[in-house]
């Protein structure tokens, strides 16, 4: 049987068009071609796109698709940093994944919910002294203390405005083109400088974080051949476990953002049970925009829906698009938790921080972390504090990575809740 055309571009790049269209550019084309595959051109290169259910399962298939060489340097530079774990594959990334995973234990989970709660009880009682807050930038500063402190740095309370500083311009600008980026890459530099201080300090015995901390088990971390981790690669996977951690504060200006618009959904939350509050962090990570799509490399010749994928063609999944797939998710443009009540663990299906596997797959290690952050900053939202909405430009643009509401979301007169 003749093999199918893959659908493709004609045009000699369309870098512009995604940056244009950001996190609907793949889901614009498989539209319009009517396919979960298509081709184009993206700085150059020839590039797949991939979208839907099918695609993700295919595309986190570890003997086809590999990680190495497949990450735009700018996201290199800005956000994983050379010889991240998002850019290793093999058992290279399955040693250094084991460690990273090792540090998400129930244990170290709860002590994370712990230290959350302990800064957003701090933050309360800060906030409730000042006339309006803007959320987003003090979630940022509160989420770099809780990042810290369970990581197992002990910052100084000066630093603390210079590293939520620096943490944020590495994510705020990872997607950028011009000054935005190269602040970014500017940032990544001296924070992995601080780091590699630290690093040094310790391996020199002048400075013991507690033993069940990130920075102790990574410092003294061994290769899959036996020996220390190079100091960098140290450096790199802490930076791994800090910067998303600040970077969930995008998330939970979201959450503020659909308990603002959808009041019902703030009065269902006072008195709901966990699992319903568990089902609308899923669908604030479903229907907004987070992270637009995950780049790879094509290991091998293989046939996909009579399709030829060639070996060492650069493929990109669509994280949002996945989301927003109308053969997946009903009337997907709509917000709606009660979709999630009945929906299994599908690990292709709903992907905002990757699919498939956290151990041996390439699935974001911290989306526990994640959930359980959301959670207790819904919590705070909507049971431990009152608080006025003023007007405010609550919209936020589907070309810029990340996507954060214009306002940043202001409160007025945070007051802590007497009962709840």
């Amino acid at each position: 049987m003749p093999e199918n055309q893959i659908p493709r571009e004609e045009g000699i790049d369309y870098t512009m068009p995604l940056l244009k269209e950001g996190y609907e550019f793949i889901m614009n084309r498989k539209r319009s071609f009517n396919s979960q595959i298509f081709e184009t051109r993206i700085m150059g290169k020839k590039s797949l796109c991939m979208s839907g259910r099918d695609a993700a399962q295919v595309f986190y298939d570890k003997d086809l698709f590999k990680r190495e060489g497949a990450a735009p340097n700018r996201l290199v530079q800005t956000l994983f940093g050379e010889n991240g774990v998002q850019t290793l594959d093999g058992e290279e990334h399955r040693s250094r994944k084991e460690m990273i995973m090792s540090i998400m234990g129930e244990e170290n989970i709860r002590k994370f919910q712990e230290i959350a709660v302990q800064y957003w009880e701090q933050s309360l009682d800060q906030w409730s002294k000042k006339e309006e807050i803007v959320l987003y930038e003090e979630v940022k500063e509160l989420l770099c203390k809780v990042a810290c402190l369970w990581a197992g740095v002990l910052v100084e309370e000066e630093e603390v405005d210079w590293l939520t500083k620096e943490l944020s311009e590495m994510f705020e600008g990872a997607g950028a083109v011009g000054p935005l980026h190269w602040k970014g890459r500017n940032a990544q530099n001296k924070v992995e400088k601080w780091m590699m201080e630290l690093v040094t300090k310790i391996r020199d015995g002048k400075l013991i974080p507690p033993e069940d901390t990130a920075l102790h088990q990574f410092t003294w971390a061994k290769d899959a051949d036996g020996k220390l981790l190079d100091p960098s690669v140290v450096v790199v996977e802490m930076l791994n476990i800090y910067r998303p951690i600040v970077a969930i504060s995008v998330y939970i200006a979201f959450v503020a953002h659909a308990l603002i618009q959808h009041p019902d959904e703030y009065e269902k939350l006072k008195n709901a049970d966990e699992k319903y509050t568990y089902m609308f962090i899923d669908e604030v990570r479903r229907f907004y925009p987070f992270f637009p799509f995950v780049a790879a490399k094509v290991k091998q010749d293989f046939t996909w829906r009579d399709y030829q994928i060639k070996k060492d063609t650069l493929a990109y999944l669509d994280l949002y698009g996945t989301n927003h797939d109308e053969n997946l998710w009903l009337y997907p443009e709509e917000f709606n938790p009660n979709r999630f009540a009945d929906q299994g663990n599908d690990r292709f299906s709903f992907i905002p921080q990757g699919g498939g596997e956290y151990l041996t797959g390439h699935r974001c290690a911290g989306e526990q972390l994640t959930i359980e952050m959301m959670k207790i900053s819904l919590d705070y939202l909507v049971n431990h504090m009152d608080y006025e909405v003023p007007e405010q430009d609550l919209s936020y643009e589907m070309n810029e990575f990340p996507s954060i509401p214009r306002s940043k979301i202001i409160l007025r007169n945070v007051e802590r809740k007497l009962t709840h």
